[in-house]
């Protein structure tokens, strides 16, 4: 068996940025519109006025102040609410493996390696952009890799479940070096005229290489201490999009084809669920949540964050958002499985030799995964 590290990361961040005035001012057109389109039947007590949202509203709900996206002007159309893109042709390198390929170059080039260095891509994702052929295999073609390449789906937990699988290759000796790679185009499954979620997703796409720890060169290595994996079935995050909707002759544009969630169940279920699991998973490698320098987290919401390091350290411990427990979601909304990941690509620099981290996902399933690290 074999040591594995991350030896490095790479960011793609879209051109646009939607701040929460920006999203507010369209989503607020857009109930106008609807309310006075349907106003007979409003005032019939037929159907339920939309109400106005609020910066206030969701800084509250969230802490979220901006997201990225990589097209702006369709999300903010109140007469259309979702973002326009083009359709490119068969032999054209697909927007999702495009963003990709952009975010594994930088982790290459952070690492010192060259795409044909990489035995295996896993491409790990929320939402995929088609159901083959596989966005991991357009990537590795693009990049001019070799080995072999799939894609996963573990929704906000994806990068994690696939951070231990790249793991477990690279220990084994199966593979030498792996890309993980977490596109996320959330904007396109975002309901965005839903007052209750439309401020919570973002656009992006990180990429992590895991590489043997006697062949890695990068002078930033992680060494990987332990990696755990865990799943309880449950729909309150639930997206029913896929292949069977024309089957079953279902409304392609029906509420639940999009993003839709039970938040406060989710808020209330999932913290324990992720702080047990953390605490649990450091028990197993003789380590208390004290120990650990720290904390990158799933950003999917700051109270959520707030509760977990407080199960984790107590009362008196840090904050998310401290220093222990750096918060991205401010800036870059919920970005499903690549909030964690972005998170420990942007807050590990000032880490020293010996330091104790954890990377941790929480999300549909319900799913948690977490990876122990430890600054080489």
């Amino acid at each position: 068996m074999y040591s594995a590290v991350i030896s490095a990361t790479g960011l793609y961040q879209p051109p646009h940025i939607i701040s929460n005035a920006e999203l507010v001012e369209a989503f607020n057109a857009y109930a106008d519109l609807q309310n006075a389109q349907h106003a007979d039947a409003i005032n019939a007590g037929e159907r339920v006025a939309l109400t106005h949202s609020s910066v206030e509203f969701i800084e509250k709900a969230s802490g979220i102040k901006q997201r990225y996206v990589i097209e702006k002007a369709g999300v903010l159309d109140p007469t259309r609410m979702y973002p326009r893109f083009t359709e490119r042709p068969d032999d054209e390198l697909s927007l999702m493996a495009e963003i990709g390929v952009d975010a594994c170059k930088k982790a290459l080039a952070a690492a010192g390696r060259q795409a044909s260095d990489v035995d295996a891509i896993f491409c790990a994702s929320a939402n995929m952009q088609r159901a083959y052929p596989a966005m991991a295999v357009e990537i590795q073609a693009a990049l001019g890799a070799g080995g072999y390449g799939f894609d996963m789906n573990v929704a906000c937990s994806s990068a994690t479940f696939a951070l231990e699988q790249a793991v477990n290759a690279v220990r084994s000796g199966a593979s030498k070096c792996v890309l993980v790679v977490n596109p996320e185009i959330t904007s396109a499954h975002l309901e965005w005229r839903d007052r209750d979620c439309h401020f919570i997703f973002g656009d992006v796409c990180t990429a992590i290489l895991i590489e043997r720890a006697d062949l890695a060169s990068s002078a930033d290595q992680w060494e990987i201490v332990s990696t755990k994996l865990a799943t309880q079935f449950s729909n309150n995050i639930r997206n029913n999009f896929g292949f069977m909707n024309r089957a079953e002759d279902s409304d392609p544009l029906a509420r639940d084809k999009t993003f839709r969630q039970e938040g406060r169940k989710v808020f209330k279920e999932v913290v324990p669920i992720a702080a047990a699991h953390i605490e649990a998973h450091l028990a197993s490698v003789s380590a208390v949540p004290a120990d650990v320098r720290r904390y990158w987290l799933h950003q999917a919401n700051l109270g959520m964050n707030q509760l977990v390091i407080k199960k984790l350290i107590g009362e008196t411990g840090a904050t998310a958002g401290s220093d222990v427990a750096p918060l991205i979601l401010d800036t870059y909304a919920n970005t499903a499985s690549a909030g964690s990941i972005i998170a420990f690509h942007e807050h590990r620099a000032d880490l020293k030799t010996g330091d104790l981290g954890v990377i941790c996902s929480f999300g549909a399933g319900y799913s948690v995964g977490s990876v122990v690290v430890r600054k080489r």
